[in-house]
């Protein structure tokens, strides 16, 4: 039996490994194509790539680990039994769940490891890996001078060029706007051609210019003078330093980033759901107590002294809001003020309804990330139980077959994974009822699969079907026969 075992766990690990690499290769590879034009062209170094990429990879693990459970079962066992192995060992009295066992503990080690991973690994990841995709995303561009195109790259400077000889040094045409005064266009500086370079620490851009002028419009002393003094200096060589220290990755303070949803592990996604409940419950207690205060043509009348006055009546009535004395109101007065009011709680009610919805979605958000944590090891379990026995009925091995059944499973999966997630966050669904409808569904279909699997139905095979409408086929025809004209 530990034969049996050694060869049930080494057919298993291959095609886990690969199916698994695979996958955060393909989810990698479409974040690099959505996020593309915001990481190309920043002049980073490749150290900070290579920091982002690694970091993002871990945070498709929850994504990558349950297809490639569905796929690697699906694949070991239906080689199995493509290659007659489950039939021979079948034959000497061993049962398929004796078979499948190694694969239960391997699978059971990965969920206790998956859920490891999502409540101490994931939170860090997504913490450094958004913290630099954000800082990434708000980089600006590498410096770069393209001719008859303004260049604001630089702080408080305009650059435009009408010429960039192919040496990239040499410039012609130069207007340089100088705009540290923050008064608009009155320090220009024009010149016929000019050399630029870089320090060799990169902090620092040279511009040497030849044969040109600066023109500069000077700030008057008297505010009321409408007459401006006009300064024209005309040179044959001016060197120009800009500062480029802007152009250096900022890395923003990763605690900014903290009290996010998606960077807390269960203890503290607990305190902070705590917190933002009572908040609301809060908010809405005190809503509920005011906005009776708002109603204010009401507040002396008890609740069924409205119905015993009669409308002519009720505007001649003398109240006094303010005050407490008796005053005499119109009825233009009286319905004027009523109608102001009236509004005002209409638009207070729509503000606090707004806030109530917004509050509550953010509460979902914490929600939905504390189920995630158990979620991601449930749903490896329910995508083993229907990949392994699946792989044993369709007796099919490879990347063909099983890569088509797996993915339409974990199509599915998925998709109600994220309805269910948008249901919760729209107030439609508990987050108990949400994040779990997903594995609830497949589960029935994994152990309807084990016990078809167990007992060696004929679930997908093609010839017992065919053979079951031939007979219902027969009988309809043989009734046909039996039927006089």
């Amino acid at each position: 039996m530990k034969k049996l075992h050694k060869l049930v766990v080494k057919s298993y690990i291959g095609p886990f490994v690969a199916t698994f690499f695979i996958a955060l290769f393909i989810l990698l590879m479409q974040f690099l194509w959505k996020y593309i034009d915001d990481l190309v062209g920043k002049g980073l170094e490749w150290y900070i790539f290579a920091e982002l990429l690694f970091y993002l990879t871990a945070t498709f693990v929850p994504m990558a680990l349950p297809l490639a459970v569905l796929l690697s079962s699906i694949m070991t066992m239906g080689a199995m039994g493509e290659h007659y192995e489950l039939v021979a060992f079948k034959s000497a009295g061993i049962s398929l769940s004796k078979i499948m066992w190694p694969l239960v503990v391997i699978s059971s080690f990965l969920a206790l490891t998956a859920f490891y991973f999502s409540n101490n690994v994931l939170p860090v990841a997504n913490l450094k890996s958004l913290s630099l995709l954000y800082d990434v995303r708000h980089h600006r561009p590498a410096f770069n001078i393209v001719e008859g195109i303004y260049y604001r790259g630089i702080d408080n400077y305009v650059i435009r060029v009408d010429e960039k000889e192919p040496d990239g040094q040499t410039l012609r045409g130069i207007k340089i706007y100088n705009h540290t005064d923050r008064r608009g266009n009155i320090n220009l500086t024009l010149a016929e051609w000019g050399t630029m370079a870089v320090t060799p620490d990169k902090r620092n851009l040279v511009l040497t210019l030849h044969h040109g002028a600066n023109y500069e419009e000077a700030d008057p002393q008297n505010p009321r003078d409408p007459s401006r003094q006009f300064q024209r200096t005309y040179f044959d060589k001016q060197v120009r330093k800009f500062d480029l220290s802007g152009f250096d990755l900022t890395r923003t303070d990763e605690e900014l980033f903290k009290s996010n949803f998606r960077m807390l592990n269960l203890s503290q996604l607990i305190y902070f759901e705590d917190s933002l409940s009572t908040a609301l419950q809060k908010r809405k207690n005190n809503f509920k107590e005011n906005y009776k205060t708002r109603w204010r043509y009401f507040s002396r009348l008890e609740p069924g002294d409205l119905e015993e006055i009669p409308p002519e009546d009720f505007l001649s009535m003398r109240m006094d809001i303010s005050s407490g004395r008796d005053e005499t109101f119109g009825k233009e007065r009286i319905l004027s003020r009523a109608m102001e009011q009236v509004r005002s709680n209409k638009d207070h009610t729509k503000y606090s309804h707004d806030e109530f919805r917004q509050r509550s979605r953010n509460l979902a958000r914490y929600q939905i990330e504390f189920h995630r944590k158990f979620t991601l090891s449930f749903a490896c379990v329910v995508l083993f139980l229907i990949g392994a026995p699946l792989g044993a009925i369709i007796r099919k091995g490879g990347f063909g077959l099983p890569l088509v059944i797996s993915v339409l499973f974990f199509v599915v999966f998925h998709v109600m994974s994220i309805m269910g997630e948008k249901f919760v966050r729209e107030g439609v669904l508990e987050a108990h009822q949400g994040m779990w409808i997903s594995s609830l569904v497949l589960l029935p279909v994994g152990v309807l699969l084990t016990i078809k699997a167990t007992t060696d139905s004929s679930l997908l095979d093609t010839e017992s079907y065919l053979k079951k409408f031939e007979k219902i086929t027969g009988v309809f025809k043989r009734k046909n026969r039996q039927t006089p004209d």
